[in-house]
């Protein structure tokens, strides 16, 4: 009698789960996509370039105006040592926000 039972109750087990992770599953497809980060679909308005006197410069962009002018310092002083240039001189040359 015992056999019988687990038997029978087993067929309707596994279609049950598979029913529910089904409505779970429709339930959450129908949520609309949200951006996790704002930055990334709006970009930088800013930018700013610096240059040495001698070597390569640097571009960035930023969110604010002193942001980009000291990522393209930056990015001067880096781009000028790697390239035999004077990174000391690195100075921003154009910085304006759109």
């Amino acid at each position: 009698m015992t056999a019988i039972t687990v038997r029978h109750c087993s067929s309707w087990v596994l279609p049950s789960l598979l029913a529910i992770n089904l409505v779970l599953t429709a339930g959450c497809a129908g949520q609309n996509a949200t951006a996790r980060y704002s930055a990334s679909s709006s970009g930088s308005s800013c930018y700013a370039k610096a240059l040495p006197t001698a070597g390569e410069g640097g571009l960035a962009f930023g969110s604010t105006l002193s942001i980009a002018r000291q990522k393209s310092l930056n990015n001067c002083i880096r781009y000028a040592g790697r390239s035999g240039g004077t990174p000391s001189t690195c100075q921003v040359v154009l910085s304006e926000c759109r």
